[in-house]
């Protein structure tokens, strides 16, 4: 393991192993891998929006463009880390709690799907408990183990600025609830 060398990657290292020690929990660890595994290439995100697309045929192409937002920006985050090629953490004496789809751990793309959902679905249902949801859900890496909280963040960013730039489009046609 390299040695953090800068205040923001010690930091960095910091609150990751404060937050992976929650995992020793078993409730906290069982929260977190059922996060962590729901939340696999934007699956319950996506999920989400195709129920919301067939409960509410009035929306239904916001709906379907929301989630293709959500998609867009899960691979958004997948090709940035394959130019970005961060390993994921290593923290002596505390194995991560789930096994991972890749190596790389910058940006999170658990992080990005989830806060693309908090923006793209945020406008179908404002009184949804979405930010909530998907904050937990980046919790959930860093419980887990396998991300820095820098690649949580980043993630999350650059979820919610793709769906951003998107949203209009996903909205037309659609009419807030």
């Amino acid at each position: 393991m390299r040695y953090p060398d800068s205040a923001a990657e010690r930091a960095d290292h910091h609150l990751l192993a404060v937050l992976r020690r929650c995992g020793t929990d078993p409730y906290v660890a069982g929260a977190a891998r059922a996060l962590s595994w729901a939340g696999e290439h934007g699956a319950v995100w996506l999920a989400a929006g195709a129920a919301g697309a067939c409960a509410d045929p009035a929306r239904r192409g916001a709906w379907l463009r929301a989630t293709a937002l959500v998609g867009t920006a899960h691979a958004v985050s997948m090709g940035v880390k394959r130019v970005v090629r961060r390993p994921r953490p290593v923290l002596p004496g505390a194995e991560p709690l789930v096994r991972t789809a890749g190596r790389h751990s910058f940006p999170s793309s658990h992080a990005t799907s989830a806060a693309a959902a908090v923006v793209a679905f945020g406008t179908l249902l404002p009184r949804a408990p979405l930010p909530p949801l998907a904050a937990a859900m980046c919790v959930s890496r860093l419980v887990v183990g396998v991300h820095y909280p820098s690649d949580v963040a980043c993630g999350a960013l650059l979820g919610a600025a793709t769906a951003r730039l998107g949203r209009s489009w996903a909205m037309r046609g659609g009419r807030p609830a």
